[in-house]
């Protein structure tokens, strides 16, 4: 008996093993397919960015297009914000059955939004416009860095990602409780993209923010930018909500309310724009990160060797409305010129008056004497503010609002000045950057932004300001949170089942006066509560089951991924097949993977998995590839060159897509079209002329209607894009 319950241990801590390591391979392919598209993005945007530097235009037309190519709500003076989202003229019809709104909010208006959101309902969007104008007030008077302190509650909740998925944040609730003056909350950016219900997790917070603004604190992450947004999901998700999905309404409130028919149209078709506008003006004033009681530093990404808190806390955040753009000043000629940065106007043609950084008034002093030097700079650039309204004929006599940010910039007028690219990397390090296990700091290559930072990194920044630890999140974890650095800095996560149901669970951690942090793990899966008792002590094969579904997903993804670079495989698998046999060894085979997808995954350990047949260690590549092509082909009717394009590109071409839509209508205009293209040919030395772009457009235009879907844009290519 005693050698049977040996033997049974010994098989249970082996197949828990193996369970093991196949839950890390599959957690680890699932990471950086996300990090590869994250790649892709920042890759995607320096190419408009280069385009923009590199494009001249030939007209005032051009000039707008391009100015409003990258523009964002930041742009908008303070009335003229005002106008453009005039929500008090929006009427809200007697059919509509959601919740309501008034200000100043209560707890009243929290508990209604709640229960409508979990009944489906959707907030008018007069009253989603009505709580981004008062949310955006509130924000202008925060500092960059909040002080919150353990004396003025029990405990203070500290949530990492939720990512739209608005269940996780009911579950957190339920759990903890609903914020109020004895529950506070800090939520460490990134709630929106990739799930489907970011905009019900930002009304929500929003709403509690007004209600307790002492107890709700909000950090801005990597995806509040609107530029992220164009390519995972949540700027997709309020056109419809508000455009394209009302549209659909049109045809039940008919029959009930036919005399509102002009008015529910317009709803659709205008406020979608208005609100995305001001969301992305609410992103960029957003707090940079949270300090409480002195000793706990909570940022979403990380920090960097250069990371400043003096520098964080004194920079004006709003002018960061896309982390992502930094355009930088370009030498020509031997003589600076200033460049459009986050959609700012760009002097340097010849239709424009051309504005020099050269002062006029007195020779610049030495950089020795760094007060002196700050006035001269600070004169200086006020000059050419004057300059520029002179130009373009801007009255003086509008008041700027003060904000928080500006009262500490006039308060420390002789400090030193920072330029545009120190206080931009500040923001980009601690919005994008992880931590590593080794020594030193480095750029991150993986994300494509931000950086690595070691332990001695997080070592002297701590020391430096006096601190215990760091709480960050950004990066999903198998268990929701995560010690690194001897527990100097702690990683949460609160969007359970990140990639797959089942894949992680998502954790929130509570801090008292002893700033000892307590953690609480969940699960947000919705069959979960259905398991009767005795399908619970199936304890292993729930497990096994689990971990099959989620490898089978991550698995998918990766031949996905593969088969997107078949034709880049067959060139570095000929490498290795120098008698042109068509067949490689399976070690020539991991290594040739890896140098063209770049994942750093261990192939050799995911080989059978990948390669089911493969005789005396030789696979015959070109078989093998057919057969991911056969898997992709049987899924989607598509000769299969063409869809291994589609895998590879789709996310860009989508994406391309979005920001040329610049309306967000779903659809492209002529004019949109042709003043893109022009960019992509000056880049291209391609030669065309204005009706030889008509031709191409209208040639597009496969339905005749005047304007470009999504479907014809790829069309365009000889593509088809199918809809899962």
């Amino acid at each position: 008996a005693f050698k049977a319950a040996v033997l049974i241990q010994q098989w249970y801590r082996r197949h828990v093993a193996r369970l093991e390591m196949r839950r890390r391979c599959t957690w680890r392919i699932f990471q950086s397919i996300e990090y590869s598209c994250e790649q892709d993005q920042i890759k995607l945007h320096n190419f408009f960015s280069y385009l923009m530097d590199q494009f001249t235009p030939s007209s005032s037309k051009e000039r707008d297009f391009i100015s409003r190519m990258f523009i964002s709500g930041e742009s908008y003076k303070e009335a003229e914000l005002e106008k453009y989202c005039d929500y008090e003229s929006i009427e809200v019809p007697d059919s509509y059955t959601g919740p309501h709104l008034s200000f100043p909010l209560l707890p009243d208006h929290a508990t209604a939004l709640l229960e409508a959101f979990q009944q489906k309902q959707q907030l008018h969007a007069r009253y989603v416009l009505n709580l981004l104008h008062e949310t955006r007030k509130h924000l202008k008077q925060l500092p960059n860095i909040s002080h919150v302190s353990t004396c003025y509650s029990e405990e203070i909740t500290v949530c990492g990602d939720l990512h739209g998925q608005l269940d996780d944040l009911f579950l957190i609730f339920y759990k903890n409780g609903l914020p109020s003056p004895s529950k506070s909350y800090v939520f460490n950016g990134d709630f929106v993209d990739r799930g489907k219900q970011s905009l019900e997790i930002l009304v929500i917070l929003f709403t509690f923010l007004l209600i307790y603004p002492k107890e709700v604190h909000l950090n801005r992450g990597n995806h509040e930018d609107h530029m992220v947004n164009l390519r995972y999901g949540f700027t997709k998700e309020v056109m419809q909500k508000y455009k394209v999905g009302l549209c659909l309404c049109l045809l039940y409130y008919v029959r009930y309310a036919f005399r509102r028919l002009d008015l529910l149209f317009s709803f659709s078709q205008v406020h979608g724009k208005k609100i995305l506008r001001m969301f992305q003006n609410v992103f960029c004033w957003l707090p940079l990160a949270t300090l409480i009681d002195q000793k706990v530093l909570i940022i979403h990404g990380g920090i960097s060797d250069t990371t400043d808190l003096d520098m964080l806390e004194k920079i004006q955040r709003n002018r960061f409305v896309s982390v992502l753009r930094l355009k930088k000043r370009k030498e020509s000629s031997g003589k600076p010129q200033i460049q459009a940065i986050n959609g700012e106007s760009e002097s340097g043609t010849d239709a424009a008056p051309r504005l020099s950084l050269q002062p006029q008034s007195a020779q610049a002093p030495s950089t020795a004497n760094r007060r002196e030097f700050s006035r001269w700079l600070r004169q200086t650039v006020q000059e050419q503010i004057d300059t520029c309204r002179r130009l373009v004929d801007i009255s003086e006599s509008e008041p700027e609002e003060l904000t928080y940010s500006s009262m500490v910039s006039l308060k420390d007028v002789d400090e030193p000045c920072w330029t545009r690219q120190e206080e931009w990397k500040q923001v980009l390090d601690i919005l994008w950057s992880d931590p590593m296990p080794q020594e030193g700091c480095r750029e991150n290559k993986v994300r494509g932004g931000g950086c690595y930072f070691g332990p001695d990194v997080t070592e002297k920044f701590l020391e430096k300001y006096s601190l215990q630890f760091l709480i960050r999140s950004h990066e999903c974890k198998q268990e929701g949170y995560e010690f690194c650095h001897s527990r100097k800095v702690l990683t949460i996560f609160s969007a359970s089942n990140y990639y797959e149901i089942g894949s992680n669970r998502g954790a929130y951690v509570k801090l008292g006066p002893d700033l000892i942090p307590h953690f609480v793990q969940y699960q947000a899966n919705k069959t979960a509560h259905l398991l009767t008792m005795t399908q619970r002590q199936g304890f292993l094969v729930a497990l096994f089951a689990k971990i099959s579904r989620v490898e089978e997903s991550a698995f998918r993804a990766l031949r996905e991924k593969l088969f997107a670079h078949t034709s880049a495989l067959i060139s570095a698998f000929k490498s290795y097949d120098r008698d042109n046999t068509g067949k490689i060894t399976l070690s020539n085979w991991a290594t040739a993977v890896e140098s063209v997808l770049r994942l750093g995954l261990p192939w050799r350990m995911l080989r059978p998995q990948l390669v089911r047949s493969a005789k005396d260690g030789m696979l015959e590549y070109k078989s093998w590839l057919d057969d991911l092509a056969m898997e992709q082909r049987s899924q989607e009717h598509i000769q299969s060159s063409l869809l291994e394009v589609i895998y590879r590109n789709r996310s860009n071409l989508e994406t391309i897509f979005r920001i040329i839509d610049r309306d967000h209508s779903g659809l492209i205009s002529f004019e949109e079209f042709q003043q893109t293209w022009k960019l992509f040919s000056s880049h291209m030395n391609i030669e065309l002329t204005d009706d030889g772009i008509n031709d191409l457009v209208r040639s597009i235009d496969f339905n005749k209607d005047g304007n470009i879907d999504f479907n014809e844009f790829l069309e365009a290519f000889r593509l088809v894009r199918q809809c899962p």
